[in-house]
């Protein structure tokens, strides 16, 4: 491997957010884990299942202008290592919880929404810094790299948390450990070098508003971000593998762990060999490409009885949602200017939490009406739909161009 092909590791403060990344996800990833098969083991509702999901996704629909003006106004750091210190208390919450043995879904969902919270800073936040690390020229490499290791993280957290559930018979270590791991992380934000100062903008309804101009005057972002909203509210299944696990494949928490991990390690997969490979040519026709790949291979796994099949569908969806991941993010972060980007960055974390939260609960809900295999086979079939008008209806979103990148090597 060239260096080329890992330039973004040569500046010491993109290894350090990295690393600290990788702890945060990981935890996160953990805690959804446990708190999957704990609720579903109080209530055997597919719908509480879904209603975690809304908890997590309405504070950052409710907060998306107020955390973008804080990212473009505050210092990006500090507010980073606020949020880690926050996803600790949550993890320590649910231990609390975990450890009285208060059987109340109500007491989960209270810790969930103030998880929410702390989200709707974080994910803005980490989008803004991560391209004051590294040079310009350099960035789309680090993009590829970055979710790389969000995907690593995203294998090794859920089968970390559904091995650690399993061999203490419960929630409480899952927990424990992912607030060490969320402390650790702070450790590493810690020695991240703090960016320049910026000039503050006023706060006014201008200001606050920018964001969404912006994102509506570039109608490529606007098509892209909305086909990834659409397509994902209806094509998300990760919400019911609890019931997958337990009711149809007979896996248990070590076997839900490990379909948690599917998705991360397609899409890690395809973040690795991305960067190595720029995409290049139409990057609108690609993104509609891998969408519908995503639909396809939902409905595979709704119809799914073998856990090696369902594994395979679920590598196979994390890879092609990587294509529009990377490309959508480029876009994004290249094309604003610094003094925005906590702005346009929340917009865009308002859309992937509307296409993943959001869509749990769509998916909780369906699932409680029809049951969960026609919900996540009508879901992969809805985001194929979604592709279809979105290619006729959004010419210029299929006529884009991939963004300007460097060869990884």
């Amino acid at each position: 491997m060239g260096i080329g092909a890992r330039v973004a590791f040569t500046y010491p403060d993109f290894v350090r957010y990295q690393v600290s990344r990788l702890c945060v996800i990981m935890a996160l990833e953990m805690v959804a884990v446990a708190i999957g098969w704990q609720v579903y083991e109080i209530t055997r509702r597919p719908l509480d299942l879904g209603l975690v999901g809304l908890t997590l996704f309405l504070p950052g629909f409710f907060l998306f202008l107020v955390t973008g003006h804080a990212v473009d106004r505050f210092n990006r750091r500090n507010l980073l290592i606020l949020c880690q210190c926050g996803f600790a208390l949550c993890a320590l919450l649910l231990l609390l919880i975990s450890l009285k043995g208060i059987r109340s879904v109500h007491a989960i969902y209270m810790v969930t929404g103030l998880l929410g919270v702390v989200r709707a800073f974080n994910g803005p936040t980490g989008q803004a810094l991560l391209p004051t690390l590294v040079a310009q020229e350099h960035f789309p490499n680090a993009v590829a790299w970055s979710a790389t290791i969000f995907q690593i993280a995203t294998i090794l957290g859920p089968m970390f948390g559904g091995l650690i559930y399993a061999a203490f018979h419960g929630p409480s270590a899952v927990y424990g450990m992912a607030a060490a791991m969320a402390l650790t992380a702070m450790t590493f934000s810690l020695r991240i070098t703090s960016a320049p100062p910026r000039p503050r903008e006023p706060m006014n309804v201008d200001t606050v508003l920018a964001g969404l101009r912006y994102v509506w005057a570039k109608k490529v972002i606007l098509g892209s971000i909305s086909l990834d909203l659409f397509a994902m509210f209806f094509g998300g299944a990760v919400a019911l593998l609890p019931v997958f696990a337990r009711e149809i494949l007979h896996s248990g928490p070590l076997g839900l762990g490990l379909l948690r991990s599917g998705p991360g390690l397609g899409a890690a997969t395809m973040a690795f060999v991305l960067a190595h490979r720029p995409l290049r040519g139409r990057a609108g026709t690609t993104i509609l490409w891998g969408v519908a790949a995503f639909g396809f291979s939902t409905i595979l796994f709704g119809v799914s009885r073998n856990i090696v099949l369902s594994l395979a569908a679920l590598v196979m969806v994390g890879a092609a949602d990587m294509v529009s991941v990377i490309i959508r993010n480029t876009l994004v972060q290249l094309t604003t200017p610094d003094t925005m980007r906590g702005r346009v960055s929340a917009v865009n974390m308002l859309f992937i939490g509307a296409s993943n939260e959001l869509g749990q609960f769509e998916s909780g809900v369906t699932a409680q009406w029809w049951g969960i295999v026609p919900a996540v086979v009508v879901g992969g079939a809805g985001a194929i739909l979604v592709v279809c008008l979105c290619a006729w209806l959004l010419p210029e979103l299929r006529r884009a161009e991939h963004p300007v990148v460097v060869a990884a090597g």
